[in-house]
């Protein structure tokens, strides 16, 4: 069975509800045939797990959703081996991969969402689809086992990506950022997900929704700006 990933840049656009933009496309997605959703909290840090997955889970039950959390599972591998559906929700990435592996569900996770199981992230929890979590924008609070993550995707995502610059900062752009990580990881394709936007994948096909474009890099060469109507198939 082909996977299936739905990756957002974050949750909530300004002046908007928690996960509101989100809404109709994380149904589209899912569709009818799904009926509970497990939901991985780990990124959260100044909230607890329990306050999170209440917040996340009044979203998914308006949508007609059960959810469950897997920090309540006596046996977390078991819940994501059992589960219809994935959710990995944004926060911290340091932490949510230093706890992903940990309970050991980063390799059943990715078993899942390889074997079709849907998959849905945002922010940090798109991050961790990637082969890494090098891009993330996140401070690492703590130190994770390694650096992998569940390598769904051959391209980097860095979430939140703008273009903005403090005035007066000289502290490195976005761009300048990515740039570094490409000098060492000369390999790979960055996709800067800006604010608002996403990208769907079944099988072999990458659909980009947003209003805005995004941005992709490779090491060497001029950036690429896309908008809804471009076809991604290179990112394959």
């Amino acid at each position: 069975m082909s996977k299936r990933l739905l990756l957002i840049s974050n949750s909530t656009n300004y002046g908007e509800e928690y996960l509101d933009y989100t809404k109709p496309h994380i149904k589209a997605f899912l569709g009818d045939a799904v009926k509970e959703v497990l939901f991985i909290p780990y990124a959260g840090v100044s909230i607890s797990y329990d306050a999170y997955t209440s917040k996340v889970e009044n979203i998914f039950m308006k949508l007609g959703y059960v959810l469950t959390s897997v920090h309540k599972a006596s046996d977390p591998v078991a819940a994501v081996e059992q589960a219809e559906a994935i959710v990995v929700g944004g926060g911290n990435t340091f932490h949510l991969v230093h706890m992903m592996h940990e309970t050991g569900v980063m390799e059943a996770i990715r078993k899942k969402a390889l074997e079709g199981t849907p998959y849905i992230g945002w922010s940090a929890g798109s991050n961790v689809a990637c082969p890494s979590l090098k891009t993330t924008n996140d401070m690492p609070i703590v130190e994770p086992s390694s650096f992998s993550t569940l390598n769904l995707i051959s391209f980097q995502i860095n979430p939140h990506y703008t273009d903005s610059m403090i005035p007066n900062h000289k502290g490195e752009s976005r761009e300048d950022r990515i740039r570094e990580f490409l000098v060492a990881n000369p390999e790979m394709i960055v996709v800067g997900l800006k604010e608002g936007t996403m990208l769907r994948l079944e099988g072999e096909d990458i659909k980009y929704i947003g209003s805005k474009t995004i941005k992709v890099f490779r090491k060497d060469e001029p950036t690429l700006e896309f908008d809804k109507n471009a076809a991604l198939d290179f990112l394959r």
